[in-house]
């Protein structure tokens, strides 16, 4: 019997997560046949189109408003996928807001569904519990604090690790990437992560242009912006204007790893940086009104996901108004400057590094644990 497999994510981070437990599971059940919502890694691992992630990626409470009919219509168009042909199982990856009405169908439909990246209900939204409960069959968790509150809420879940730990790395020497991208080996290097869709990205780019022109002004340095695939470099190319940011296709792990600082979009940047060991400034910007919105529902002691896992402030947050270029640059030249503050956060980096592994490789686990609910069901069924 050749399993069949709704795979869908609608991040970057998610494609990528999707994408290497569907690595491990072409390894554990080769005849498997893998369709759904897929970004590039997701394609490259084999998994067909039905709907293009990137048509999903919209931050923002009110901000996605616009975009309902448009993410309608392509929910509509994965469950008409799904009649077609009926997955032994589902995967679905982050991106709650689409995610779990695609769950609450599937499950009505008798797919077990396993829900990789839980949704951030420990932080707002709790009113989704109820309905995880009755659509989900399993939670993958990659924050290690998540096991123990989903199972206390009645969910299925494991700690699976973080499916980066351990892989994150770059490609090149810095002496190479340096020679690559032309920059100059004797001035300090600043990585420019404004987030990796592209509405998030162009509310960051002022701030972040005004920040790297202060910056340049206290000393030469070497600033680079590693453009996701979802943004694309041009995208930030047309948006630049005169400033000292050099814009580069991907390669943000060598970016980000030969970096002596990052100026990093609060979101899974933010934990590659903390594998990769780099000090950062974080930040994050939405309109006034999701903002004022979002204070209302929130309830979490901070905003970076690197300071969540440690439970303290290893990173600075500039958050809304605070992300402007002044507080950027004056943030940067305090790292910069103090040597000790810099080993400080290294070491907390160290200890979110340490809490990100679990000793097992993330995908395996997950793999492991999609396999064993896809068996149970062929059992059931026959």
């Amino acid at each position: 019997m050749h399993p069949k497999i709704l795979v869908s994510a609608g991040e970057a981070s998610g494609d990528l997560y999707a994408a290497l437990v569907v690595e491990e599971l072409r390894r554990l059940v080769p005849d498997a046949e893998f369709f759904g919502s897929t970004g590039p890694r997701l394609r490259a691992a084999g998994v067909r189109t039905v709907v293009d992630s990137q048509s999903l990626a919209v931050a923002g409470l009110l901000e996605v408003v616009a975009h309902i009919p448009r993410i309608y219509g392509e929910y509509r168009k994965l469950l008409r996928a799904a009649q077609r042909e009926p997955p032994d199982v589902a995967v679905l990856t982050d991106s709650p807001d689409f995610h779990l009405r695609v769950a609450r169908r599937l499950a009505a439909r008798g797919v077990p569904v396993i829900y990789l990246v839980a949704p951030q209900v420990w932080a707002w939204r709790k009113g989704r519990l109820a309905g995880m409960r009755r659509s989900l069959r399993h939670l993958l968790c990659i924050f290690p604090f998540e096991e123990e509150y989903f199972r206390r809420e009645g969910l299925a879940a494991t700690y699976i690790g973080h499916p980066l730990a351990g892989r994150v790395g770059p490609a090149l020497s810095r002496e190479e990437f340096f020679r690559k991208h032309r920059l100059v080996p004797e001035r300090r290097l600043i990585v420019v992560l404004p987030g990796s869709r592209r509405g998030e990205a162009a509310r960051h780019l002022p701030a972040l242009r005004d920040a790297a022109e202060r910056l340049s002004r206290d000393e030469d340095m070497n600033f680079i912006l590693p453009a996701s695939a979802t943004t694309g470099s041009e995208f930030f190319r047309k948006r630049m204007g005169d400033t000292p940011i050099q814009v580069i296709e991907g390669e943000s792990w060598d970016a980000i790893a030969h970096a002596d600082l990052a100026l990093a979009a609060s979101g899974t940047v933010t934990v590659e940086a903390a594998l990769l060991g780099t000090p950062m400034v974080t930040f994050y910007k939405v309109t006034t009104p999701s903002w004022i919105a979002g204070r209302l529902l929130v309830r979490v002691p901070f905003y970076s996901m690197v300071n969540l896992i440690a439970g303290r402030s290893v990173v600075p947050e500039l958050m809304q108004g605070r992300m402007t270029g002044v507080n950027l640059a004056a943030e940067a030249r305090r790292l910069l400057a103090d040597q000790t503050a810099r080993a400080e956060m290294r070491e907390g980096l160290a200890e979110v590094r340490r809490r990100l592994s679990t000793g097992e490789r993330a995908p395996h686990r997950a793999g492991a644990i999609i396999q064993e609910i896809w068996e149970g069901q062929v059992a059931h069924v026959s």
